[in-house]
């Protein structure tokens, strides 16, 4: 009967491509061939051919049910929004707490921390590397005492905390964990998620210190230490997001981060860990782009890829351990500094297709991102953008509302059947570290990207406000600056913490690190915690490594 039917279809369908739209095409020619960012052709229209081989509880099922297209918990957004994560970070500790603070009065629900770059890649604020970046695109932390003053006031078994690092990512959890030692808490009360994935480092922002063995190493003790200490932490958000923003297209992102996924999976394997134990606590992090209807068939393929990955390849037993639960981030490279007010329109789709496609975490980006960090009331328009799609326009009232529109299930199989050829591709080469070691990650990457900015320069694709529908007017947009004398103030604050510290116990606790480092089988998690309570420094602790693992140096390319 359904292959009648189906045959039925076919001829209507051919017979409308022969007689109607042609006619109408003479009167009103079609304007160009459509592609989605992933380059898959769109079609003119779909039908249940296009979905043939479509069965229902196969590629859909139920919510919270293998294979979890739809949805990861049974009811999600029924029970509970996602959550309203918006990231913030900038210039002092004292600086980053009154905006957390700010935002939790505001509405929010979580916390999402941005370090400013010489603390992503290991330096104190007194160190010439960091001279001209301290507090710049996130806060400055050099020590223990500033991340208790980053959190002060602020309890942290109420609330969870998201954190951006990864290279240093042991050290500042470290010094999350004494934070919340400090307030009289057990680690087990401790609930966020530190970023800890330093492969995508190598791919898209080069924001790494050691090379990939010793860094991936790091990554496995905090899945062990927490998987004994911190039930309801998220070892590792395994990012796309940075992939994406490098200049990666929808299938790209979801390939790359399940390559690095499957290669964090199995060096927690090889270490020793139990899979079912560990595999739970795993999160992800993606992008949302203005190309609506794939970034939502994006989260659903993706969904079901990683459930396939967790069941088939490692054959988890424990559904839990199946979940993709992720954050997601509307696009800071798509937004545009010309017309900027056209990003809260940008950002709002994005934000929707995030939310039509599940997710358990969102931030959305400020309209004024283009032009430096989101001033306060841009970050509150962010903020109300969720909290609109939230409580007024009915997105999260069901489960999956997309689901059976035969074009988003037709992009849910191309992009799912894609990203799997390329994760072929990759482990036919080693896996994710050799592709990484052999730049195929990143040539991949820098050759979207190139063909991305070709087509905005020839027109073949519109951006508003900056290749089409131009303006000369001038949009005043208030920027948040960043105060130069906070760099002078920040270095003189931590000579004074150097001064009143114990040398004698800080180099005791920074030797133990060193020889521990000399040991493949020593988890470096309890000595990192020894160190940052003595006020060890940041660049300290990554310099003590670097003469023990080295430093990455990254292939040539081209």
């Amino acid at each position: 009967m359904y292959e009648k039917k189906l045959e039925e279809v076919r001829q209507r369908k051919e017979k409308w491509e022969s007689n109607v739209v042609p006619k109408s095409i003479e009167k009103l020619p079609e304007k160009d061939v459509f592609f989605t960012s992933s380059n898959i052709p769109v079609k003119r229209v779909y039908t249940p051919l296009d979905i043939a081989g479509f069965d229902y509880l196969r590629d859909l099922g139920f919510p919270g049910e293998y294979p979890l297209t739809r949805g990861v918990f049974p009811t999600m957004y029924r029970a509970k929004f996602w959550t309203m994560r918006q990231y913030a970070g900038f210039g002092t500790a004292e600086q980053t707490n009154q905006r957390f603070q700010y935002l939790l009065e505001q509405g929010q629900k979580g916390l999402s921390v941005a370090f400013d770059l010489p603390t992503q890649v290991g330096y104190d604020c007194d160190h010439p590397m960091a001279h001209g970046e301290v507090g710049r695109a996130g806060v400055s932390v050099s020590t223990f005492q500033e991340m208790e003053i980053v959190f002060d006031n602020i309890p942290l078994d109420e609330i969870t905390t998201s954190m951006t690092i990864n290279a240093p990512a042991t050290v500042l959890l470290a010094m999350y964990i004494a934070v919340g030692q400090k307030q009289g808490l057990e680690q087990f009360q401790l609930g966020g998620t530190v970023q800890n994935d330093v492969l995508k480092e190598y791919v898209a922002r080069n924001l790494y210190i050691f090379p990939p063995k010793p860094s991936i190493r790091m990554v496995t003790d905090i899945f062990e230490y927490c998987s004994r200490h911190m039930p309801r932490w998220n070892t590792i958000s395994i990012s796309g997001y940075h992939i994406r923003e490098a200049g990666a297209d929808a299938v790209q992102e979801v390939a790359f981060t399940f390559a690095n996924a499957i290669a964090y999976v199995q060096a927690a394997i090889d270490r020793g860990l139990d899979l079912n134990s560990f595999a739970r606590r795993l999160s992800f992090f993606f992008a949302a782009h203005n190309n609506f209807f794939e970034e939502t068939a994006k989260f659903r393929a993706a969904r079901r890829l990683w459930a396939k990955i967790m069941r088939e390849r490692f054959g988890a037993k424990d559904p839990a351990s199946w979940r993709l639960r992720f954050h997601t981030q509307t696009s800071g490279v798509s937004l545009t500094a010309q017309q900027p007010h056209n990003n809260i329109t940008r950002v709002a789709l994005q934000a929707l297709a995030a939310v039509l496609g599940g997710t358990q975490s969102l931030h959305t980006n400020s309209f004024d991102e283009a032009h430096a960090l989101p001033s306060e009331q841009a970050a509150i328009f962010a903020l109300r953008t969720q909290q609109i799609i939230a409580y007024e326009s009915g997105a999260a009232d069901t489960i999956d509302p997309l689901a059976g529109s035969y074009h988003v299930e037709y992009l849910t199989n191309q992009i799912e059947e894609k990203a799997t050829e390329y994760i072929e591709q990759i482990d036919n080469m080693g896996g994710a570290v050799a592709a990484i070691e052999k730049g195929f990650m990143q040539r991949e990457i820098v050759e979207k990207a190139y063909r991305f900015q070709k087509e905005v320069e020839t027109k073949r694709r519109t951006i508003v406000g900056v290749n089409q529908f131009l303006t000369e007017e001038k949009v005043p947009i208030k920027i948040l600056r960043i105060d130069p004398e906070i760099e002078k103030k920040l270095a003189e604050r931590l000579k004074q913490t150097k001064r009143q510290r114990d040398h004698v116990k800080v180099d005791e606790t920074l030797d133990k690190l060193r020889k521990a480092a000399e040991h493949e089988d020593v988890n470096l998690m309890p000595f990192m915690l020894q160190a940052v309570k003595q006020y060890a420094t940041l660049g300290e602790i990554c310099s003590t490594l670097r003469e023990i693992f080295g430093e990455h140096k990254p292939p040539a390319l081209f």
